[in-house]
């Protein structure tokens, strides 16, 4: 017997295109009932501000072969029988390695990741043009435990001051979780390891002026009940999921841009695959104008190279990275501690 099978028109930049959608009323969300049908709606009705903050640039995709609570798998390659009008560029990996990797520019492009199984879109902070650098200074507040989104909040706002001090207008978004993501748009004049510099300093001077709240410790065992400043997340090839898109969550949540005025009150969890489309239609998209006026993070690479004279040293790199320069010994302290 032939498996379930619909066809969606998706409007795009060259027409209408014609997407095929496998098992369209499999539950990819069961907790709430959302189906892969009304997964693919949702990417239909947010496609423009989805492609504005995602699209042009490498994009990793999250599967899940079945429910949100079952197995998944990122991929990144294009994988064989990728349609024509899904892109991909040629990126260079931390291990040297250089491969294709996926590139979303229309809205038929991101329904066919739906079919694909996909939920979590994981966009790079570069182009497509210049994958080696970044146009946006990402930071990523993440509670710990012991803490909440409204800590999160707190050190959202400090965080703000930091980054204006420098020069950079943030833009703000709710991790679809617990946590806010921060972004800056900048000018693509440096590669990662020096935006990520960018971000360690700018971490370290948030937590000098909010030690109890704030923590740029890379091991969990000396975070406590602090907002951690996950500076690894603006390595290459480390992502965050973008904006709107829904994150693998029982009552799939969306990582949704907000405005600096809604972020005091801000309930996280109302913003769904359900809700968020209908936000779009009435307010518009808060990020619309995030590209206009890039910055540069010249300022913190000083504050950097300050830290740097003052004793501060490099941080730690993610454990899949190879040995870095000037990188402390990957050993938590209290393991460090035993041996010695």
């Amino acid at each position: 017997m032939a498996s379930e099978r619909i066809t969606l028109t998706v409007p795009g930049p060259e027409g209408d295109r014609e997407v095929s959608l496998s098992s369209p009323n499999r539950e990819v969300f069961p907790a709430v009932g959302i189906t892969k049908h009304e997964l693919a709606e949702y990417v239909i009705a947010v496609s423009g501000p989805f492609l504005a903050a995602n699209g042009d640039r490498p994009v990793s995709l999250e599967r899940f072969p079945g429910a949100i609570d079952g197995e998944s798998f990122f991929s990144k390659n294009p994988p064989k029988g990728t349609p024509d009008f899904v892109g991909a560029v040629s990126v260079r990996y931390n291990s040297g390695r250089v491969h294709p990797q996926l590139v979303l520019t229309e809205a038929a492009a991101i329904v066919w990741a739906v079919q694909m199984n996909t939920v979590v879109f994981h966009p790079w902070a570069s182009l497509a043009g210049n994958t080696d650098n970044p146009v946006e200074l990402r930071i990523d507040l993440d509670p710990q435990p012991g803490t909440a989104f409204a800590d999160a909040v707190h050190a959202a706002h400090g965080m703000r001051s930091v980054l204006s001090e420098a020069g950079l207008e943030s833009w703000i978004k709710t991790s679809g979780n617990r946590g806010i993501h921060l972004f800056c748009p900048i000018e693509p004049t440096h590669e990662f390891l020096d935006v990520r510099h960018a971000v360690i300093a700018a971490g370290r001077e948030l937590e000098r002026r909010m030690p109890d709240r704030v923590t740029t410790a890379w091991w969990k065992e000396e975070r406590g009940e602090r907002i951690f400043i996950d500076f690894n997340q603006a390595n290459r090839d480390r992502t965050m999921a973008g904006a709107y898109s829904p994150r693998a969550l029982p009552t799939a949540t969306v990582s949704t841009p907000i405005t600096w005025d809604e972020l005091d009150e801000v309930d996280p969890t109302a913003f769904t695959v359900r809700t968020v489309p209908a936000r779009i239609a009435e307010i518009g998209d808060p990020w619309a104008r995030f590209h206009e006026k890039p910055g540069r993070i010249d300022t913190l690479l000083e504050w950097w190279q300050r830290d740097l004279d003052a004793g501060l040293g490099e941080m730690p790199f993610p454990p899949e990275f190879p040995k870095m320069p000037d990188e402390p010994p990957r050993v938590q302290p209290s393991r460090a501690r035993k041996q010695d």
